[in-house]
């Protein structure tokens, strides 16, 4: 259990740049200093806001990965293989997520609304999380999975559609 992510506490070091070339990593930083300078006025801000534009179109050609810029996402998100990672504008992401590579969170044809990811929650390659959608915290989203109802906290889904196949699975795992 020791080693269990928090589900409330952002682990910011999950986002830190460990070397000069980190794409997944460069991309998120330019998400947040666009952020951050965007609630700023005046010149510098103006300025400091298109030059991290800038980065964030780089690092998005670099990853692939399409992640608006007005993003609503936690501390701690932890994208290892950020390809084709594709995030709706409206989606919201918890504190200490992993997002693995062709993951799309995004809406569905003639749905109203986005998903929304609770903390810690582990989303596995290719998985589709679409429409309004609550995952709760410590969730596992399978490979290629199609989540179109809401998952529980704790619960493993898998399939397509996505099914429970273990709702209680992340009291036994330690890692």
């Amino acid at each position: 259990m020791g080693n269990m992510v928090s589900e409330t506490e952002p682990d910011w070091s999950r986002e830190s740049i460990r070397c000069i070339y980190d794409p997944p990593r460069k991309l998120l930083h330019a998400i947040r200093r666009y952020g951050y300078w965007k609630q700023r006025g005046g010149t510098v801000a103006a300025i400091c806001r298109r030059w991290h534009v800038l980065r964030y179109r780089f690092w998005s050609i670099v990853t692939g990965a399409e992640i608006p810029l007005n993003a609503q996402i936690a501390g701690g998100l932890a994208l290892p293989h950020p390809q084709g990672i594709v995030i709706h504008a409206s989606a919201v992401i918890g504190p200490n997520c992993l997002i693995f590579h062709q993951v799309t969170l995004g809406n569905r044809e003639g749905v109203q609304g986005a998903p929304r990811l609770g903390g810690a929650v582990i989303v596995g390659a290719g998985a589709k999380i679409l429409g309004p959608v609550t995952v709760g915290d410590h969730a596992r989203i399978g490979a290629n999975a199609v989540v179109v109802k809401n998952v529980p906290t704790g619960a493993t889904v898998v399939g397509i559609p996505a099914q429970v196949i273990n709702p209680q699975s992340d009291k036994d795992e330690s890692a």
